[in-house]
C-alpha cells in the first residue's frame, strides 16, 4: 500500500482493496487537498480540520463515530476518545483501519494518552499515525507515551507545524527529541507491506503533498 500525507490530520492510503482518506482537512488550514478520491473517508471529530468531507471528489462511504464496520473490502474498528488533555475539547474517534493485512491506526484529534480499556479497543497496531504537534491533540511527551503503550513497528507524525499549517503547533522535532532521534530526512510518501514492515518501532517522518 502507499500512504501519502497531505496535512495535518489527512492521509491518502491506497491498497487493493481501497483507497482510504483519514481527516479530509478544510483549506482555512492552509493546506490544499484539491480534490481526492476516495472509497471510505474516516472523521475523527467535529472540526473543519478534520471533517471536510465535501473536498473528497467520487461517492465515499464516511465513517465518522466508534464501532465496527467492513466497508469497500477495508475492516474499521472506530474507538472513542477525547480532544484536550482534560478531555473537554469534545470528542474524538480514533480509528484502526485493515488493509494488505496491516493494520493502521489513526488517532485523529486524540489529546490524551489512551486508557487500557481503549488500548485493548484498538487492538495490534501496524503503522500508527499519531498527532504530536499539541493544541487540542497530543503533543511530543505524551504522543512518545502513545506510541510505547501501542508499540506500533512503524510510526508517522502528524498535526505538526509546517510552513503552510496555520495552527500554533509544536514543529515535529519535539516528538523526534522525545523519541530519541535527531530530525532527518522528510520522505514524499511511503509504499510498504507486511513483509517490509520494521521489526522494532521507527518513526517516518513525511512531507506533506503540495
Amino acid at each position: 500500500m502507499e500512504i501519502t500525507w497531505l496535512g495535518h490530520g489527512c492521509f491518502r492510503i491506497r491498497a487493493k482493496e481501497a483507497t482510504v482518506v483519514t481527516d479530509p482537512v478544510d483549506k482555512t488550514s492552509g493546506y490544499s487537498l484539491g480534490r481526492p478520491t476516495a472509497d471510505l473517508v474516516t472523521v475523527s471529530c467535529d472540526d473543519p480540520a478534520h471533517n471536510a468531507v465535501g473536498a473528497i471528489a467520487g461517492d465515499p462511504r464516511v465513517i465518522n463515530g466508534p464501532g465496527e464496520f467492513e466497508i469497500a473490502g477495508a475492516s474499521v474498528v472506530g474507538v472513542t476518545t477525547w480532544r484536550g488533555k482534560d478531555k473537554t475539547a469534545g470528542r474524538n474517534v480514533s480509528y484502526v483501519i485493515e488493509l494488505e493485512d496491516v493494520r493502521i491506526g489513526h488517532l485523529g484529534g486524540i489529546g490524551h494518552v489512551p486508557t487500557s480499556d481503549q488500548v485493548e479497543e484498538m487492538g495490534a497496531i501496524d503503522i500508527l499515525l499519531v498527532p504530536v504537534g499539541g493544541g487540542d491533540a497530543l503533543d511530543g511527551p505524551p504522543a512518545a507515551e502513545t506510541v510505547n503503550l501501542l508499540e506500533p513497528r512503524l510510526v508517522i507524525p502528524m498535526h505538526f507545524q509546517t510552513d503552510t499549517d496555520k495552527y500554533k503547533l509544536d514543529p515535529v522535532d519535539r516528538f523526534l527529541k522525545e523519541m530519541g532521534m535527531k530530525p532527518g530526512e522528510h520522505h514524499a510518501k511511503i509504499a510498504v507491506t507486511r513483509s517490509t514492515l520494521p521489526e522494532e518501532t521507527q518513526v517516518l517522518v513525511l512531507d506533506y503533498k503540495r
